[in-house]
């Protein structure tokens, strides 16, 4: 999966963070290893009892991960960075949409990405730039009476 990516390391990232990156890199390198309905149930497993992330929760997972690897940080990395992300917010307890799709104009390539309060996170492109073909957005939460 291509298209737009973390053209830079980004910096300021503390170290605890970094370190978390680096904790969740391997588990997003092997979920991106499996088929994509596999990826599905897995992600719709552990994004049970989370919140919704918020855009900027979401954009320090983002972040991390592409401070704590150059391969999350290039091109070819959306899959792992996005997976990283996910299951980043996850370890502090909430979940953004994770997606994967196309993009809208040619060449249609494939991409991941997450996306909280309904937009993309540090793409760096408009909304609706992308179409999704799969995503997994947080449950919603219970009302109490």
């Amino acid at each position: 999966m291509t298209t737009p990516s973390a053209l830079e390391q980004p910096t300021g990232v503390p170290m605890p963070r970094r370190l978390a990156a680096r904790l969740v890199l391997l588990p997003a390198l092997v979920l991106g290893l499996l088929p994509p309905r596999r990826i599905r149930t897995v992600l719709g497993l552990l994004r049970r009892g989370a919140a919704p992330a918020t855009a900027a929760q979401a954009q320090k997972a983002r972040d991390a991960m592409c401070a704590a690897s150059l391969s999350c940080a290039g091109p070819k990395g959306c899959l792992p960075r996005s997976l990283g992300a996910a299951l980043l917010c996850r370890l502090g307890g909430t979940w953004p949409t994770w997606c994967t799709g196309v993009r809208i104009v040619p060449p249609f390539t494939a991409h991941a990405w997450i996306e909280a309060e309904g937009r993309p996170v540090g793409e760096g492109v408009p909304d609706g730039y992308f179409a999704r073909l799969m995503a997994v957005a947080p449950l919603p939460r219970p009302t109490k009476r």
